[in-house]
C-alpha cells in the first residue's frame, strides 16, 4: 500500500517511510491510496471472532501489503493482550471501556501498535541510529506512548505536555519512567506541544542530524489501529442482536479517535452515524454548523485530553469525505458541553446507573442521552478510567475512587521532567543536544 499527503504534494510513500517520518514533508498528513471493503462475509461472522481475530483482519487491509502476515499477527497479539467490554448502562446506552490496557487509557492500543510495528521495521532493515519519538499530549498520549515504547531497543521517546494541565496521574505515567523516555514540561498549552513537534519535523537541520517521527495520532500506525476497537464494539452488540441501528459517540479532541471509526465504516462496519463530542473547544461542532473551519487557542477544561484548539485529523477528514461539508454532516453530528454540564453529567449517570464515567466518557454518555433517536442503539467510548481524574472525579461525585493498581505503581516513581520554553528554537537546541548523549 501507498500513501499520499492530506495537501497532495507528496505520494507514492510506503508504510515504512510514513511510519518513521510520521509527517509528510509537504506538512500532510499521509492517507492510504486506498481504503480496503472487507468481505460481507466478514461482517456475517464478526460476533463469532475473538478481539485479536477481528483486529488481525483489520489489519491485514490496513498493512497486509507491507508486513508479513505472521509478523503481523504477532505484532496484533501483542498489541491487545486485554479486554474492551462492551457494558451496559441503560437500555439503549453502551459504555465501551478502552481503559483496560497497561496505562488506561484507550491510547494503548495505538502506541503498543506502533512500537511494535516500528520495532518491526528497525530490525527488518537492520538500520544503525536512533529513532527519536517526538509526541504531545494533553494527557493520556503520553503515558500510552511512553510506556508503549518503554525498553524499546533503537527508539528514544520525547514527550512534550502542557505545564499544569494534566492531571497529577497522567503526569506520573510518564515522568517517572526514565530509561529510554525524556518528558518535557512545556510552559503553553496543547496547541503549543503539538507545534513544537510539527515545526521539527519541517525543520532540515534537525532531520539531517536525526530520525524523527511522531507517535500523535498524525501518524498512522497510531491512529489507524484505533479501528480495531469499533470492529469490536459492534461485534458485542450483534451477539446481543442491538447491532442495527447502531450508533457511536466519540469524546474528540484532536480527532484521530473518531477518525479511525470513519475509516472503519468506509470499510463497510454497519455504523449508523458517528456523533463528535466537544468540551468548549467546539471548533469541529462549529464547522458542521457554517461549513467553515476556524481553529483557535485551546481553553483548559474538566476533560482536559480534548482541549484542542486546531485538531491535526481534520485534515483526514475532509480528505476522507472529499471535502464536502454535506457528506460530513451525513454521517458525523456534533455536540457541545461545558464544564459545568459534564459535571452535571457525571452526577446523573452515577446516581440513576451507580456507572462512575470519567469527564471525557461524561461528554460521551450525555450526547448519546441527547441525541439518540428511536430505535437507535448507541455506544460511547469510555476512554480512560475516571482514577486517572481523581480529584475532579472525587470532587464532582463526592465519593472516593479506588485507585487500580497499575496506577498506584506509576504514583511510587520520581517526576522527572526538563523545562522547556514554548519557542521552537529553544526546542531545536534541546533536541541537537541529545543527538551526542
Amino acid at each position: 500500500m501507498k500513501y499520499y499527503s492530506t495537501n497532495k504534494k507528496v505520494s507514492g510513500v510506503t508504510l515504512e517511510e510514513a511510519v518513521v517520518k510520521g509527517l509528510a514533508s509537504d506538512k500532510g498528513l499521509f492517507m492510504p491510496d486506498e481504503i480496503i471493503t472487507l468481505p460481507q462475509s466478514f461482517y456475517d461472522n464478526i460476533d463469532k471472532m475473538t478481539f485479536q481475530e477481528i483486529a488481525f483482519t483489520v489489519a491485514c487491509a490496513f498493512f497486509g501489503e507491507d508486513v508479513e502476515a505472521s509478523g503481523l499477527k504477532k505484532i496484533v497479539y501483542d498489541t491487545l493482550s486485554f479486554d474492551v467490554p462492551l457494558v451496559k448502562i441503560e437500555d439503549n446506552i453502551y459504555s465501551l471501556e478502552l481503559f483496560h490496557g497497561p496505562t488506561l487509557a484507550f491510547k494503548d492500543v495505538g502506541a503498543r501498535f506502533m512500537s511494535r510495528l516500528l520495532g518491526y521495521f528497525i530490525k527488518k532493515e537492520n538500520k544503525g541510529g536512533l529513532v527519536n519519538v517526538l509526541v504531545a499530549t494533553s494527557g493520556d498520549t503520553g503515558s500510552a506512548v511512553a510506556n508503549g515504547f518503554l525498553g524499546v531497543d533503537g527508539i528514544r521517546v520525547f514527550v512534550l505536555y502542557p505545564k499544569g494541565k494534566v492531571s497529577k496521574i497522567q503526569e506520573c505515567q510518564f515522568t517517572t519512567l526514565g530509561k529510554n523516555i525524556t518528558a518535557l514540561e512545556v510552559d503553553g498549552n496543547f496547541d503549543d506541544c503539538q507545534r513544537l513537534v510539527k515545526s521539527a519535523f519541517m525543520d532540515a537541520e534537525l532531520n539531517a542530524n536525526m530520525k524523527l517521527t511522531s507517535a500523535n495520532s498524525i501518524n498512522v500506525a497510531r491512529f489507524l489501529p484505533q479501528a480495531f476497537y469499533y470492529f469490536y464494539g459492534y461485534a458485542q452488540l450483534k451477539r446481543l442482536g442491538l447491532a442495527e441501528n447502531s450508533v457511536i459517540c466519540v469524546p474528540s479532541g484532536n480527532f484521530g479517535n473518531i477518525t479511525a471509526g470513519l475509516f472503519g465504516k468506509k470499510m463497510g462496519l454497519p455504523v449508523k452515524r458517528f456523533i463528535a463530542a466537544n468540551n468548549s473547544n467546539d471548533i469541529f461542532l462549529q464547522y458542521l454548523n457554517t461549513g467553515v473551519y476556524t481553529p483557535r487557542p485551546s481553553i483548559p477544561t474538566l476533560a482536559n485530553a480534548m482541549d484542542v484548539g486546531d485538531p491535526s485529523n481534520f485534515a483526514r477528514v475532509l480528505d476522507l469525505y472529499k471535502g464536502s461539508h454535506k457528506a460530513i454532516c451525513s454521517e458525523i453530528s456534533g455536540c457541545r458541553y461545558s464544564d459545568e454540564q459534564i459535571a452535571t453529567a457525571m452526577r446523573n449517570c452515577y446516581k440513576a446507573n451507580g456507572y462512575i464515567l470519567d469527564p471525557h466518557g461524561a461528554c460521551g454518555w450525555q450526547a448519546l442521552k441527547d441525541g439518540l433517536k428511536p430505535g437507535e442503539t448507541g455506544i460511547f467510548l469510555e476512554t480512560a478510567h475516571p482514577a486517572k481524574f481523581l480529584d475532579k472525579v472525587e470532587s464532582i461525585l463526592d465519593t472516593k475512587i479506588e485507585i487500580p493498581q497499575k496506577l498506584q505503581e506509576f504514583m511510587k516513581g520520581t517526576k522527572q521532567s526538563v523545562p522547556m520554553t514554548k519557542e521552537f528554537a529553544d526546542f531545536k537546541q534541546f533536541l541537537l543536544k541529545q543527538r551526542m548523549l
